[in-house]
């Protein structure tokens, strides 16, 4: 090698030691690592926070972790070959606290869409933020109507109440507890109800949560699994009535952060604003809440019955399905109509008659003292308490309604005796026997 051969050698030796030294990262010095640069540098490729133990980037909840240390792995590769396996660990635990978020605002004037960020009054902006959820469908304005949708629900539902339906789509869509209700579709059996629950999964992707309702009133630990959800949907709620209701009337009504309990870590205060639809045979009932505020909260809508002689399509979920986008504009159109209405929904006269019914089949208080033949609401009259639980009774039995306890009758008397006219009394006598009772109520039966 001549001397020319070897100076050009050696200029290419140094010129590749610069373009290495130039490409080197701002993070990396030698084999060593600034564990904050890296992270700086990863979030502001990667936009991401941490909170409440997970991560959320541009398209909601990170459910798969690992995609994240893989791609941490993949930035390292070039330089690190040795050790890398530890370093990792370490590198994931700093861009934990680098990128912590105490919270995520709910915003009530947008949706994050599958192409961009929608703002319900004024449209679509291309750009995407960090947000805890992000639909999987798209905002494409001109988008066909959904007919084949169309028709199943007016097959499925009385017309009057298909607005309602579409109103509570729209409701989802925000998180935003709002409007304090939640809505029940009823039927027999076989009307179909479940392919609404289809359509709204395809919609809400990772922001829907499919459960039961009463696991969440039972259970302390269920609420948890709805942190961060539009919407929870039970596709079969149990006839049983629930033991307790504390849990889902604050659910449906939250507007602060909730007590969240999770096995194995402390309970902490997270964001609740999932709303609640479930599919059944019957309402929900309470065991023991026979409270207007626990029913109040209830839209119950009832199907129509189906056809003896209809013939069930079995691809009719694919058929829903590919209307998605234009289902997702009707359910637009819902939002915007219930906020136009300050968050008042839609509700026929028969949706008004179903709530009516079941505060009348679960409170069977009320149909005792409407009732003929047992008592009387009169003037001048009078009768113990005991005497009334006997005839309740009676009336329950002629009638087959379940009985309430007796606590639970006494409880219910003491709330509904005003508004029949009679007044509660401690002073009755029977047999020189001080007993209490009512005064305005004699017993026939």
């Amino acid at each position: 090698m001549n001397n020319k051969e070897l100076k050009d050698l050696n200029q290419a030796i140094e010129a590749n030691d610069s373009n290495e030294q130039q490409e080197a990262p701002i993070w990396l010095h030698r084999d060593t690592i600034d564990e904050v640069l890296f992270c700086e540098e990863f979030l502001s490729e990667h936009p991401m926070v941490h909170m409440n133990r997970k991560f959320f980037g541009a398209d909601g909840w990170i459910s798969d972790e690992g995609s994240i240390r893989s791609e941490i792995y993949q930035k390292l590769k070039p330089y690190i070959h040795h050790g890398l396996a530890k370093k990792m660990p370490a590198l994931f635990d700093v861009l934990k606290s680098e990128a912590y978020c105490a919270a995520l605002p709910a915003h009530e004037d947008r949706i994050h869409v599958a192409n961009g960020t929608l703002f319900v009054d004024s449209g679509l902006s291309e750009e995407k933020e960090v947000c805890v959820s992000r639909l999987p469908v798209a905002y494409l304005p001109d988008a066909p109507e959904p007919k084949r949708w169309l028709q199943f629900l007016g097959e499925l539902l009385y017309p009057e109440d298909i607005p309602t339906v579409q109103e509570y789509f729209g409701y989802c869509l925000l998180p935003t507890t709002r409007a304090q209700k939640m809505l029940m579709i009823i039927g027999k059996g076989g009307e179909g109800k479940s392919r609404i629950g289809v359509v709204l999964s395809a919609l809400f992707g990772d922001s829907l949560y499919a459960g039961s309702i009463a696991k969440v009133a039972t259970n302390r630990f269920a609420r948890a699994d709805l942190e961060h959800k539009l919407l929870l949907v039970d596709d079969d709620m149990k006839l049983e009535a629930l033991p307790e209701t504390n849990t889902i009337k604050a659910i449906v009504t939250s507007e602060i952060p909730m007590d969240l309990e999770r096995k194995g870590i402390q309970s902490y205060q997270g964001a609740m604003y999932a709303r609640l639809i479930g599919f059944g045979n019957g309402s929900l009932k309470s065991l023991y809440d026979r409270s207007y505020g626990f029913y109040r909260r209830q839209l119950i809508l009832k199907t129509k019955d189906r056809p003896d002689n209809r013939e069930d399509d079995p691809y009719l979920s694919e058929k829903l399905l590919q209307e998605l986008d234009g289902i997702f504009l009707w359910a637009l159109e819902g939002l915007r109509r219930l906020m136009a209405n300050g968050y008042n929904f839609t509700v026929s006269e028969r949706a008004k008659r179903n709530l009516d019914e079941s505060i009348y089949e679960s409170n069977t208080v009320n149909g005792f003292l409407e009732s003929e033949g047992y008592i009387k609401i009169e003037p001048g009259f009078s009768c113990s308490t005991k005497e009334l639980y006997e005839v309740y009774l009676n009336w329950c039995e002629d009638n087959a309604y379940p009985s309430m306890s007796k606590g639970s009758f006494v409880q219910q008397m003491g709330m509904q005796a005003a508004q029949y006219g009679m007044v509660g009394s401690n002073n009755l006598y029977e047999n020189g026997k001080r007993l209490r009772g009512y005064e305005g109520v004699c017993r026939l039966a």
